[in-house]
């Protein structure tokens, strides 16, 4: 097991409360990593042992989400089924490609991406009850969208939830009730996909993953049920403040290269503006000396 630190059984415990309301906001809005990613991290795992573990509650979350989902006859799982095969496919690719993507691509494309979501939500058009027009029909939709979402949740996977929901409402018009059952149905297969890649590569610490199967899988489905009754406004407005929230997390990152450019090419001139030492000119040496250093 890959462990940069002893995780007792308090530790366990922690992770199981934190997976339960981590698989209760991913059944309704996704973003349920920003609280189990971190919390690992916290608890001594390194990296890539958290990012695996971390994929076992995913799975667990939005597999038990959409089981509940399904019994409430909102999965249309004949239409379904070849994205979420497409998904499961690509997330395996994605999975075992991580190394080949050009560095910091995700890094600065992932953080505008999800504000654009959060922007879409806010402010695009009222997504009503029975849905609206589709713009791609199933095949296509299995053929280009899924693929290209489920390779993106293997190889990096926050926010895929929010993107798989804005791709069944815009492109598959789809209500908002049953993009969100769809969407747990999709990640769960492109879960599946890159949970496979790293069980294969031994980076899942199991003790600690067996915990957070539990409670995700308790917290989804308590999500799932209250998702039924929260209006399509709140939904929207949960979406909105995830999706911002997940673009901040990423952008809090110190070595994130958005972050970088804002803060260097930015805010750089006008803070080195304010730090710029002042010289009196008409005064002596001794002066200036005296004004700006105090002393």
């Amino acid at each position: 097991m890959i462990v940069s630190g002893d995780v007792g059984m308090a530790g366990v415990l922690a992770m199981f409360l934190v997976a339960v309301a981590g698989g209760f906001l991913d059944a309704i809005a996704g973003g349920g990593g920003l609280l189990t990613l971190p919390a690992l991290l916290l608890a001594g795992l390194d990296p890539v042992a958290a990012i695996a573990t971390n994929k076992c509650q995913a799975v667990a979350a939005s597999v038990s989400a959409g089981v509940s989902f399904s019994r409430r006859g909102l999965i249309a799982w004949r239409t379904l089924m070849p994205a979420a095969a497409a998904a499961a496919a690509a997330s395996v690719a994605g999975a075992a490609s991580v190394s080949l993507l050009p560095a910091g691509v995700l890094d600065w494309g992932v953080p505008l991406l999800l504000i654009g979501v959060a922007l879409y939500f806010a402010f695009g058009p009222r997504i009503h009850a029975d849905g609206g027009k589709a713009r791609l029909s199933a095949p296509a939709f299995a053929l280009l969208v899924a693929p290209a979402l489920g390779f993106y949740d293997g190889v990096f996977g926050p926010g895929v939830g929010a993107f798989y929901m804005v791709a069944l409402v815009l492109l598959s018009g789809c209500a908002l009730l049953q993009a969100i059952a769809h969407t747990k149905a999709l990640n769960a297969a492109s879960n599946l996909g890159a949970l496979a890649a790293f069980a294969i590569q031994g980076a899942i610490v199991w003790p600690v993953a067996l915990a957070m199967i539990a409670g995700a899988g308790l917290g989804a489905q308590c999500g799932a049920a209250c998702a039924m009754r929260i209006s399509p406004r709140a939904i929207r407005a949960l979406l909105v403040c995830m999706c911002c929230a997940m673009a901040l997390r990423l952008l809090s990152a110190p070595d994130n290269p958005l972050r970088y450019w804002c803060t260097h090419t930015l805010l750089a001139p006008q803070t080195a503006a304010l730090h710029r030492p002042v010289r009196f000119h008409g005064n002596s040496p001794a002066f200036n000396k005296l004004f700006i250093y105090g002393r």
